[in-house]
């Protein structure tokens, strides 16, 4: 299979599945528990049908849109995801790159493989950064102190990672970051010397954002859920985050919200957006997909707050359904991961320019010129 046999997402997840040891694949496509809230986020777009209209003269459309202030080429946005580069040695700088070509809100995470100072010197597309908050206050304060000087356009304060989801494949295979070699796994990463000669050989591994404060996922090899569950500050509250948002100061996002009463509430701190999200199914299992919840959240505070519908997005007519549905747009991190791991930036934008030919021309069949025409009336829910 070669990346010009990648015609949507699914086939960049089988040519990633191919070219990864499974260790590696397996942590960026498994999830917790039974995996069931993962498998539900893309399934929930299907109790949704799509109503177009006819002779509504499409030969001109726009898929531009603002989002938290920015222009976006399209509604959707590349969520930020950690540890990039040990799905190819490009990692965050190959997606950062693909972003601005497409003119598209990108974002890193605390646990990043490249620095927040390079990425906010990569272009002039908006970025925002995910923050973890840790137990070391003094962490907290240089991830956001560094982002001000980066210029970054939005933080995303991560509210749904208190302890870490119970990820059975990570658990099974010994996943780590950063990753080792184990005998159960060594004969996956003998086989994908590719791969491996790349982590090998190449810029070394590392969390530039994190290091300076702490050794856990850096130099000390740590499972995910462990480095969640005693790194990060689970006595976080709503004073905590309104806390962030005033010594923030820019536009400030929660990511993780999924109860209409948590959405009134992020209103109430003076959020300017809220990623309707559940960590792609990798942390509560058995929870409702993001895009079951937009409806009730967007008639609720709509016109208040900014909704991103964050979770399960695998085509072009899911981000037509989330907007529809209420959402100001949509975002993804599996979307562009598969074709990260798969072939680095080259991957990323074909993944992207799929998607932005399947919104162009399902616009279209849809009789829609602008994506503020994607409102209620154009969905039938089953």
């Amino acid at each position: 299979m070669r990346l010009s046999d990648c015609h949507n997402i699914a086939d960049f997840r089988l040519l990633a599945k191919q070219r990864l040891p499974w260790p590696v694949f397996d942590y960026i496509d498994g999830a917790a528990d039974d995996e069931l809230t993962k498998a539900r986020n893309t399934a929930a777009f299907d109790s949704a049908d799509l109503v177009p209209d006819v002779l509504a003269g499409v030969q001109e459309i726009d898929t531009t849109i603002t989002i938290m202030g920015r222009k976006s080429a399209l509604p959707l946005i590349l969520s930020p995801t950690a540890l990039q580069r040990v799905f190819h040695w490009q990692g965050e700088r190959a997606v950062a790159r693909a972003a601005q070509k497409f003119g598209l809100w990108f974002g890193i995470s605390s646990l990043a493989t490249v620095s927040i100072e390079e990425i906010g010197a990569m272009g002039s597309n908006p970025k925002m950064f995910q923050l973890y908050v840790h137990k070391d206050k003094g962490l907290n304060r240089s991830m956001i102190e560094r982002c001000q000087a980066a210029k970054f356009d939005a933080i995303a304060l991560t509210v749904d990672t208190i302890v870490g989801g119970k990820r059975e494949r990570c658990l099974r295979s010994g996943f780590s970051s950063p990753p080792r070699f184990t005998p159960s796994s060594l004969l996956s990463y003998a086989t994908k010397p590719r791969w491996t000669l790349d982590y090998v050989f190449r810029e070394k591994f590392s969390l530039p954002n994190l290091d300076t404060h702490v050794s856990a996922g850096t130099g000390e090899a740590m499972s995910i859920q462990r480095y969640f569950t005693e790194m990060l500050d689970q006595s976080m509250d709503w004073r905590m985050a309104a806390q962030i948002r005033e010594q923030w100061g820019g536009t400030f996002c929660l990511k993780g919200v999924m109860s209409v009463a948590d959405a009134r509430r992020a209103v109430e701190i003076g959020a300017d957006a809220i990623m309707v999200s559940n960590h792609g199914g990798r942390q509560l299992d058995g929870s409702r997909a993001p895009f079951d919840q937009i409806r009730e959240i967007a008639d609720t505070v709509g016109g208040e707050i900014e909704i991103i519908c964050d979770g399960g997005v695998r085509r072009g007519t899911h981000v037509l359904k989330a907007l529809a549905a209420g959402a100001t747009c949509a975002s993804g991190g599996r979307l562009y991961l598969y074709a990260l791991a798969a072939a680095g930036q080259p991957g990323v934008e074909r993944a992207v320019g799929i998607l932005k030919e399947e919104i162009e021309r399902n616009m279209k069949l849809m009789g829609v010129t602008s994506v503020s025409q994607l409102t209620a009336d154009r969905l039938r829910w089953r």
